[in-house]
């Protein structure tokens, strides 16, 4: 039987922070991230008589599908859209990008059409500030992008190095709020002062000099030093903006108490809320958690390793799935 479904599984992931907001050399933002084994986007499409979108998420799934229709100049066919999983929500994880992601690679790869996730990411209004989520999109592990330039494609992603398979992240999210995002987070970037030269100057050096070196010895020591230290010159510029360093005073506790307990590189991911730190191994990532003690309460704490491969796009038959 022809393989007439498009299952897609996108990873979520952390952004470690921005290199240069100062632009003074043509070139603004920049940025570190990582992706995630999870949480993950799940969906999958399949032809049909009539178009439709089930699941969480589906009103702005729906409009990519629709304009990804449009793109690709198949909007006379029909397509069963079902969304399976979703990352939460303006956490700091990339949810828009990745489900943008997935809904263009289901379609083009069901209706045989090679995949194009940068040129995808901008057709979609995804990667303003950030290409390392379509880069996650096509493969895993730490990525460093090189920022946004003159024209409209996303930042070109010009480092990869795989994230140590024996260390954790500790995941640290308020259910309770939500980072900035939309018209907000827009009204935000205008409103903050100036980038220091010199911030940008060091974090591109901490990031070149000690982040990236830290991850390809895996000394998570110097690794940690750095994302630390980048999470506190640009969690200065944005605290006008979020009230703090971190967007959660809940998650901001949590992040001192686990630092405190020998956490590496404690931070937000974007405007958060979402808190992370690193830890060596599985098991001293439960001990830091254990430490939390009544540091949790009210909060969603995590464990989860790093993914150094990309998104997973599979074509099944409809036999299959349904045995």
């Amino acid at each position: 039987m022809a393989a007439n479904v498009v299952s897609v599984s996108a990873p979520a992931r952390l952004h470690l922070g921005f290199l240069d907001m100062h632009g003074g050399l043509g070139r603004v933002f920049g940025g570190i991230g990582m992706a995630l084994a999870a949480p993950a986007t799940r969906i999958r499409i399949e032809p049909a008589d009539e178009t439709s979108v089930e699941g969480p998420d589906r009103t702005r799934a729906r409009w990519h599908l629709e304009a990804m229709r449009s793109r690709l100049g198949i909007d006379q066919l029909h397509h069963r859209l079902v969304i399976e999983e979703t990352i939460p929500h303006h956490c700091g994880l990339g949810s828009g990008t990745q489900l943008a992601l997935a809904v263009a690679a289901a379609l083009r790869t069901l209706e045989g059409m090679p995949l194009d996730p940068e040129g995808d990411a901008a057709f979609l209004g995804r990667g303003a500030r950030s290409g390392v989520g379509a880069g996650f999109f096509l493969e895993g592990g730490v990525l460093v992008d090189g920022g946004k330039g003159r024209n409209e494609l996303p930042p070109p992603v010009i480092a990869r190095l795989s994230f140590p398979t024996a260390w954790r992240v500790v995941l640290v999210f308020d259910p309770s709020t939500q980072g900035m995002h939309g018209g907000a987070e827009a009204e935000a970037f205008k409103a903050l002062p100036p980038f220091p030269e010199r911030d940008a100057a060091d974090i591109c050096r901490l990031v070149l000099m000690q982040a990236l070196p830290g991850l390809a010895e895996e000394d998570i020591v110097s690794f940690g030093q750095a994302i630390a230290e980048i999470q506190i010159r640009v969690g200065r510029h944005f605290q006008p903006a979020q009230g703090g360093i971190y967007a959660s005073p809940k998650v901001a506790a949590a992040m001192k108490r686990l630092t405190a307990a020998g956490a590496h590189g404690a931070g937000q991911s974007s405007w958060g809320p979402t808190g992370f730190a690193f830890a060596a191994s599985q098991a001293e990532a439960e001990t830091l958690v254990g430490a939390l003690g009544a540091h949790r309460e009210g909060l969603d704490i995590r464990i989860v390793e790093g993914r150094n491969t990309g998104a997973s796009v599979d074509r099944h038959s409809e036999m299959a799935l349904t045995r």
